[in-house]
């Protein structure tokens, strides 16, 4: 077993509900929350209509998993995959930026649905979350695997399989075991988010999150997996990473990675909230959209290659790509004052007078945003018009940033605006009322039962 194996599958055995701090406890409420009410605004997707066919046509003798938005059961696994897709398929989720980022709530999929099928209680899923964002957040401290060409998903299997590892009642040595299989076959291409981006961008980590319960499946009953996985010869570090170390996980007084995550404020990519926010900035101080000549967007290297790298990005063709595009996000934001879930819609993304202005953006990455990442995800958005004047936003924290937190109530109220059309107000209150007291749940079923549309 190599250090970086024995230091996860240690901490992840080792910790319990009494090593969360409360406002940790709060975070993880609030961020399930979120997830969940992504989840239903998701459901009515193509991609998510896809992966409940396919899991409906499984309905197993042990352990039937709920589909989340139906009273539907399936495998663990293949739950995990639909309700992975749901969760992530608008881009609004929660999202954690570092060396490398990604959104940490995919983690409640595998967690979740495990916790579901076993008939887990809060606590149990309150504790598996955490960890799970933890390890989600660390292995991103220490990398970008982009630059090489691996998506993100290659940390998301570890995460996710360490949470599901965490539920199931794995032991120490099965766990490793459930590490070493997720790893070993799970190196996923970045390829998912370059160029035209297609449905696969939304079911990527949830695919993920599907092999890591399988993983952690084979390993309770004993299966083995290569190992050692990651400093081992053919293993992590020399294929994909290199070396680095984990240490000073969160617990005994040291901070949890969780209290990093941001809520998304906007349905896009976590790299365009804050360029959002100084476009609807701007947009007040114009009278329309034929008056800008140009705009000028800065912001940092990681920004600029996963929302501006490719050509697309200026005439995205698919939902998919275009909440991925910095200069369409920006470009909509500017033209109608608001980004919301409608401005994906073909309508949208074939309206002439937009098209005309996102060929006027200019993304760039600039000094002032470069140092001032990853504190802060910075947006630089400079304006000039056909007379020659300019105006100019700098956006540090979005709204939903940690460092400018939604409360509870603006966290309740996005989840209102995802459900409203699909739950009743008295389901939709009663979620809430149950997550926000989640540590008094007996079995998550009594919670996710009720999101059956």
């Amino acid at each position: 077993m190599d250090q970086i194996t024995q230091y996860l599958s240690s901490y992840a055995a080792d910790l319990t509900y009494e090593d969360l701090p409360p406002e940790v406890v709060h975070k993880a409420k609030g961020l399930l929350i979120d997830s969940l009410g992504c989840a239903i605004g998701g459901y009515t997707s193509e991609p998510g209509k896809i992966a409940r066919r396919i899991a409906g046509r499984v309905f197993p003798r042990e352990m039937p998993a709920i589909l989340l938005g139906s009273d539907q059961r399936s495998s663990p696994e293949l739950a995990t995959f639909a309700n992975g897709v749901m969760i992530r398929y608008l881009d609004f989720n929660d999202g954690f930026v570092s060396k490398g980022g990604g959104h940490p709530s995919d983690n409640f999929a595998p967690v979740l649905t495990c916790a579901d099928a076993i008939h887990a209680g809060g606590k149990e899923v309150l504790v598996a979350s955490v960890l799970a964002y933890e390890v989600f957040c660390r292995f991103f401290d220490q990398l970008d695997l982009s630059r090489k060409g691996f998506d993100q998903s290659v940390i998301g299997v570890i995460s996710c399989v360490i949470g599901a590892s965490k539920i199931l009642g794995l032991s120490q040595e099965q766990m490793v075991q459930a590490i070493n299989l997720a790893v070993a076959a799970n190196l996923s291409l970045q390829k998912t988010r370059r160029g035209e981006v297609s449905m696969w961008k939304g079911c990527a980590v949830a695919n993920a999150a599907r092999n890591a319960v399988f993983a952690a499946l084979l390993a309770k009953e004993g299966l083995t997996g290569p190992g050692p996985i990651f400093e081992g010869c053919h293993g992590f570090f020399q294929v994909v990473s290199g070396p680095f170390q984990l240490e000073h996980f969160g617990g005994k007084e040291k901070p949890f990675r969780m209290m990093n995550a941001t809520i998304k404020r906007y349905p896009c990519g976590q790299f365009g909230q804050t360029a959002v926010d100084a476009a609807i900035a701007l947009h007040s101080k114009i009278s329309g959209i034929d008056e800008i000549a140009a705009v000028n967007i800065g912001t940092f290297p990681l920004g600029k290659k996963a929302m501006a790298g490719d050509a697309e990005k200026w005439h995205p063709t698919t939902r998919e790509s275009a909440d991925h595009s910095l200069p369409y996000v920006v470009g909509t934001a500017l033209m109608y004052g608001s980004l919301d879930l409608k401005h994906f819609d073909d309508e949208h993304l074939s309206n002439p007078d937009l098209l005309k202005l996102i060929a006027k953006i200019k993304v760039e990455e600039t000094e002032e945003c470069r140092n001032l990442y990853p504190g802060a995800s910075a947006a630089r958005m400079e304006l000039t018009t056909i007379s020659g004047k300019k105006a100019s936003e700098l956006v540090l924290y979005h709204r939903g940033h940690f460092q400018n937190p939604l409360s509870d109530q603006e966290i309740e109220q996005k989840f209102h605006s995802l459900t409203r059309n699909l739950l009743t107000l008295t389901r939709q209150k009663e979620v809430l009322r149950l997550v926000w007291h989640l540590e008094r749940v007996k079995d998550i079923h009594t919670v996710l039962k009720l999101l059956a549309i």
